[in-house]
């Protein structure tokens, strides 16, 4: 396998695909502009493996589409979107049917880790093209699960992002009743750190994020949005009772609601701030 095909140059597109190209010919392409190829079928020519990388699974479904006629029989497609598990299932028969295996493999990291290529990475696919694609993965991340067939993947990425998201708020309600108290929150969280409460807000959210006033973690609102309700639509379908979740998907599209279209998910704070304000002054 000498090339690869990346269409989706975004925040962690440009970062996981310079990765890639330490070890192999890259051909790319996004919708503005950026990359060596000036459309997605021509990205597609030549390659034997073709990635996607982009916002959601309609975005995934168009950009596989347009590079379809550009694939030979026999490469790989490879999602590394955060996509709705039931649409990767119904593209992958599209590309079964002119003998083009699909695979999912969704990451978890954020910039920090797509920069220096330590990504974990969710798998789902058939053994055969997984083991394949396997090279091409292992420049992007170091922590690589298989999790099953076509589309346990992105239903892992989905949960994964629904407990984050959940932690997320319950993190930031605790800075808020902490804050009220009047607790200097710097030892509060070193405290949490040290203990059971641990979590990627505690760790990373609140110090660097929060406390800074950055609110710079790299990854949209929107997106956090919609990966809560990919989750939560996988759980509609299996006919799964879930109250948690869905209260945690009532609070991130509310905020989205409120916030600016490209606002970072730590903005949420701000979102939650203002909902303590409102509850006081009654």
């Amino acid at each position: 396998m000498k090339t690869v095909a990346f269409i989706g140059l975004g925040i962690m597109g440009k970062l996981m695909a310079a990765n890639l190209a330490k070890k192999f010919k890259v051909r790319s392409y996004d919708l503005n502009g950026s990359g060596n190829c000036r459309t997605a079928r021509a990205a597609a020519e030549g390659s034997e493996v073709l990635i996607t990388m982009v916002p959601n699974g309609n975005d995934v479904r168009d950009a596989v589409l347009d590079a379809l006629p550009g694939l030979k029989r026999g490469a790989i497609v490879v999602d590394m979107s955060s996509s709705d598990p039931a649409g990767t299932l119904a593209l992958g028969k599209v590309l079964k049917a002119n003998r083009i295996a699909m695979v999912d493999a969704p990451v978890s990291g954020a910039r920090f880790k797509a920069k220096d290529g330590t990504l974990a990475i969710m798998v789902g696919g058939d053994k055969a093209p997984v083991k394949k694609v396997m090279p091409v993965l292992q420049t992007m991340g170091t922590e690589i699960f298989y999790c099953g067939k076509l589309g346990a993947g992105h239903a892992v990425k989905s949960l994964n992002n629904y407990l984050g998201a959940a932690g997320t708020l319950a993190g930031f309600e605790a800075l808020l009743i902490a804050q009220r108290f009047g607790l200097d929150p710097k030892p509060m969280i070193a405290a949490i750190n040290a203990s059971t409460g641990r979590n990627s807000t505690t760790v990373r959210k609140i110090p660097q994020d929060i406390l800074t006033g950055a609110y710079a973690s790299g990854f949209k609102l929107s997106l956090m949005t919609k990966d809560v309700g990919i989750a939560a639509e996988l759980a509609r379908g299996l006919r799964v009772n879930t109250p948690f979740l869905k209260e945690t998907l009532k609070h991130w599209r509310a905020a989205q609601k409120q916030l600016s279209r490209n606002a970072d998910h730590t903005e949420i704070y701000k979102y939650q701030r203002k909902l303590m304000r409102g509850r006081s002054a009654k």
